[in-house]
């Protein structure tokens, strides 16, 4: 039977270029621009997708009655002794950038998948979802150490070579912890990337388990990120993150030290679900104050369902 990403989890530990293409059918239930209402009456929470002077120039022309002062071209004022306003196209669509992480971090699941294909997996269903809207379309996958961009444009073409890029960097990961170490540095320089790339005004949706967030550096980069771009972050966890498994005693191994879990004991569980519980709050806490929507998304949740509930289509 084939997959249904509304009703069933993903399965696996690596994604296949066909489940990536396969994408393209569960697009027509999300719909990326949809209007949601404003939390509350005051609450100015939800960003126009028309901006007001848009940011591409088009041409400049004399001065009229009535045109906005602080569109003067000073220069060509000065220079002709007359009164010239700048005019700008108004922007109607936005570049849609897709941040997928693909670091070690990334490479664990517990039930039904693992993290990095869950993520590829949306970066793909985003990507569909964004040229049928008819966005143009980018990304930048994001390797341990090493990163790799795809242009914003708007064509099945380009996605596809997103598709690619995202199923070269999940068939490079490998079963080796000592890649693991530097994630604050390999999340510092991807969102640094990121802002070098995406033009202000862009729509960036980051889809990562936020592994080295904590990093003051990372933190600085967000807060600029968000500053410029519409930013939406897609927070990636799995179960066995959460909780402890059922009470028994597990050998668990690094795959160079083996150690004996007791998962019984009532104080280890609580203290190892309170540190989740500790690290989603800050990140929580650190995108809200920039305005950044947080959605989270388990690895044993139907994926679609996950994010049909932001971006559903309500048709």
């Amino acid at each position: 039977m084939p997959f249904n990403p509304l009703h069933e989890p993903l399965h696996g530990a690596w994604c296949e270029l066909a489940e990536l293409t396969g994408a393209r059918f569960a697009a027509k239930d999300l719909q990326l621009r949809r209007l949601r209402p404003a939390l509350n009456p005051t609450a100015g929470a939800n960003r126009s997708p028309l901006r007001g002077r848009g940011l591409e120039f088009e041409e400049v022309r004399a001065y009229q009655a009535g045109d906005d002062i602080r569109a003067i071209d000073w220069r060509v004022t000065a220079r002709t002794g007359r009164a010239f306003t700048k005019l700008f196209r108004e922007e109607r669509e936005r570049p849609l950038l897709l941040a997928v992480d693909q670091r070690q971090p990334m490479f664990f699941g517990s039930r039904t998948c693992f993290k990095a294909k869950l993520a590829a997996w949306l970066g793909a269903l985003l990507a569909w979802t964004g040229l049928q809207d008819g966005d143009r379309i980018g990304g930048l996958a994001i390797g341990n150490d090493r990163r790799h961009e795809v242009r914003p444009r708007r064509s099945a073409r380009n996605v596809l070579t997103w598709l690619h890029t995202l199923h070269q960097f999940n068939q490079l990961l490998q079963r080796d912890s000592r890649l693991a170490e530097g994630a604050a540095e390999s999340l510092v320089a991807a969102l640094s990337d990121l802002r070098r790339t995406a033009r202000p005004g862009s729509s960036i949706i980051l889809i990562s388990d936020f592994s080295g967030v904590e990093h003051p550096l990372a933190r600085e980069q967000l807060y600029r990120l968000a500053r410029h771009c519409e930013l939406t972050a897609l927070y990636i966890h799995d179960p066995l993150e959460r909780e402890l498994p059922p009470p028994g005693q597990y050998t668990v191994t690094d795959g160079g030290q083996r150690l004996t879990l007791d998962a019984g004991d009532k104080a280890l569980r609580a203290h190892y679900h309170q540190q989740f519980e500790q690290r989603r709050d800050a990140l929580r806490q650190q995108l809200s104050a920039q305005a950044v929507p947080l959605l989270e998304v388990s690895t044993e949740q139907p994926p679609l369902a996950a994010l049909a509930r932001h971006w559903g289509n309500r048709r």
